[in-house]
């Protein structure tokens, strides 16, 4: 069972600053790196992406893998591949993604998995879970007229969990000063 290493918590309020974020996370990912993204759908896990793509130096326009399942993009930069997956739609664990072959492409590359609970934390012990949530009303930052202000369809709070010793001194929190 993989422990908890580093937590951060970001308050986003544009897709915008999502799609910072994702270039803000991009230098501390690594090759064998697998990062988990859930959220409701339109909450901002292919605008995460996006960024993390940009910040990779991944060639080719990062978008929903929804109907092909999962894309792949080579980098331009000399790092990892950025392979991104949407698990929406297949309703099994581990067993169905196999024919994805996450398992060989792991190694050399960046995994983004959309949708990925319940279906791939067993790829890897050491993993990221980027939860995305909006914030509404007196669960926003400075409470509901704070919300309406920043305009509420855009405020979405982000935390970044780093499980397994791989993220135990991963520089999370400073995902929260930027």
């Amino acid at each position: 069972m993989s422990t908890t290493g580093a937590m951060a918590h970001i308050t986003v309020k544009s897709p915008e600053q999502m799609q910072e974020l994702g270039r803000r996370l991009a230098p501390l990912l690594r090759p064998g790196d697998l990062v988990l993204l859930t959220g409701e759908l339109g909450a901002g896990k292919t605008t995460l992406t996006r960024g993390l793509g940009e910040g990779l130096g991944v060639r080719g326009a990062v978008t929903s893998p929804t109907f092909v399942i999962a894309r792949v993009h080579p980098s331009l930069a000399g790092g990892p591949p950025l392979v991104h997956v949407d698990a929406y739609r297949l309703g099994g664990g581990l067993d169905e993604m196999e024919d994805l072959d996450l398992d060989v492409s792991l190694p050399e590359s960046v995994v983004v998995v959309e949708w990925g609970d319940g279906k791939v934390e067993e790829l890897s012990e050491d993993r990221l879970h980027v939860v995305i949530g909006r914030a509404v009303g007196a669960d926003a930052p400075g409470g509901p007229e704070a919300a309406l202000e920043a305009g509420a369809d855009d405020v979405r709070e982000v935390t970044v969990t780093g499980l397994g010793a791989r993220w135990a001194d991963a520089g999370l929190p400073a995902l929260e000063t930027c």
